[in-house]
């Protein structure tokens, strides 16, 4: 008979600690939302969530959005680095270019700054503030949350807004996108799509490996209680 022999291999049963669910979960949401498929890695996503349920813990974000915005500065200006993620309905909204800052490099952001002047980009978690009209047009206020990273966002006047030197076109002529005085700058035919989006208390996260970073809200004990309280607490 065709079928089992009884003898095959089984995967041992991996204990049901807060940890071990709370790694599940973000490996559930990572596949439900196709972000692999979208270049967005893990290990990226990972970290921004366990700011942005940090984040959630401490209410610093709109209670009625789930939204979380990474950008991932380990790759370069010539890729769609931008992602904005929909965690209520598992939808990735926006995959697109982001510019950073002109001292943070060329082609790649290696440098990073809280100082002003610097024309730097700043890492970190950001909560989006409102909108308003400036020189580059709809821009977005942001406001730094991580002390000593990104926490002079707004007197350096680091906002999300478009600009013309993030295209496909510009890469094609230049080898890179154009670069801003520190901010995350959008294509302009989906600048006003993505403010719209992701206004008012919505999470940021601006990533870069091993660069120095550090943040209170990478506590992955506050993620885990955010995530799954019933393991947390012994409730199943």
């Amino acid at each position: 008979m065709a079928g089992s022999t009884g003898n095959e291999l089984r995967k041992p049963k991996v204990a049901a600690t807060p940890q071990n669910i709370f790694d599940q979960e973000l490996h559930a949401t990572y596949k439900a939302l196709g972000a692999e498929q979208e270049g967005l890695r893990f290990e990226t996503f990972a970290k921004a969530m366990t700011g942005y349920l940090n984040l959630r813990q401490e209410g610093k974000l709109a209670a009625g959005k789930q939204l979380l915005t990474v950008i991932d500065f380990d790759l370069p200006s010539t890729e769609k680095r931008l992602w904005v993620l929909d965690l209520a309905k598992n939808e990735i909204l926006f995959h697109t270019l982001v510019a950073h800052g002109h001292n943070s490099g060329e082609n790649e952001a290696n440098n990073f700054s809280n100082t002003d002047q610097s024309n730097m980009s700043s890492l970190g978690f950001y909560a989006t503030g409102g909108e308003y009209e400036g020189k580059h047009g709809r821009s977005l206020k942001l406001e730094g949350l991580d002390e000593g990273f990104n926490t002079n966002a707004e007197s350096r006047s680091v906002v999300m807004h478009g600009a013309d030197y993030v295209s496909e076109a510009f890469i094609k002529q230049n080898g890179r996108l154009g670069r801003s005085l520190g901010c995350p700058a959008l294509p302009m035919e989906l600048k006003d799509q993505i403010i719209e989006t992701v206004t008012g208390g919505t999470c940021l996260f601006l990533n870069k490996s091993n660069a120095g970073y550090s943040s209170r809200f990478l506590n992955q004990d506050a993620a885990i209680a955010a995530l799954v309280p019933q393991a947390v607490n012994g409730v199943s």
